[in-house]
């Protein structure tokens, strides 16, 4: 089996051949944006688990802003991290954004407008997980960038108790992105539900999800980069 950036390097590579892969570019290094990524969202937001969730948190890539956008403008709470957790994590209240500002407030540049960073104190229970991904197997194990972000997100809110096992997690992907088989690694995140802009698939998942920040895997200079961690550590002793 490839190892994880043999298969980041080829999904990078197959959307920029197939001609898929949209702004920004260079794609290699990203959670790739992908034409049909709007088809995708639209296909996510009709299940069950986004419309009964109230609070959602949503990854602040590219591929993921329709699905910000649509949270928004159907009135969820949403909990957005800001890029590599240099600041932590911001909160969207759809009723103190401006109905007209719902979309610029989906875009990374908007969400420092019209959102707040808030305390890990602040945050709520959160009712879904959204995340990009580079690649997701089709029994749900998902490839990332490499930065770990998204695992150590999920790992500040396992630690705080605001998602557990049960808390769903969604991905939107391009077709193109979806592959046979993936190396598992025990920080590894597994997706639920995986939309693309031509079908849905629900995972029937084989792997328990990681139970918090695996601290052993995370070097000084990490935790110097994103303050969170001391934040939570503190709230932890």
């Amino acid at each position: 089996m490839p190892d994880k950036d043999e298969i980041r390097k080829e999904i990078w590579k197959i959307l920029e051949n197939r001609g898929v892969a949209r702004f920004p570019k260079p794609i290699h290094g990203r959670i790739p944006n992908f034409m049909g990524a709007e088809k995708a969202a639209e296909r996510m937001i009709n299940q069950k688990e986004f419309e009964n969730a109230e609070v959602i948190k949503v990854n602040p890539d590219s591929p993921q802003m329709p699905v910000r956008r649509l949270a928004l403008k159907l009135g969820k709470l949403l909990i957005m991290p800001t890029p590599r957790l240099k600041k932590g994590f911001m909160l969207l209240d759809p009723d103190k954004i401006p109905r007209e500002a719902l979309v610029k407030a989906s875009t990374i540049r908007g969400a420092f407008k019209y959102g707040r960073i808030c305390s890990l104190k602040e945050l709520p229970q959160v009712d879904l997980v959204v995340v990009g991904s580079v690649a997701v197997s089709k029994d749900g194990v998902r490839i990332g960038k490499g930065g770990g972000y998204s695992e150590i997100e999920y790992g500040i809110l396992r630690e705080l108790s605001l998602i557990d096992e049960g808390t769903p997690v969604f991905t939107s992907i391009h077709d193109f992105q979806l592959i046979d088989s993936a190396p598992k690694e025990d920080h590894d995140l597994v997706i639920d539900f995986i939309f693309t802009p031509r079908r849905i698939l629900r995972i029937r998942r084989k792997y328990p999800q990681p139970k918090g920040i695996l601290w052993e895997r995370l070097t000084d200079r990490q935790i110097c980069e994103m303050p969170v961690l001391l934040e939570l550590r503190k709230i932890l002793m």
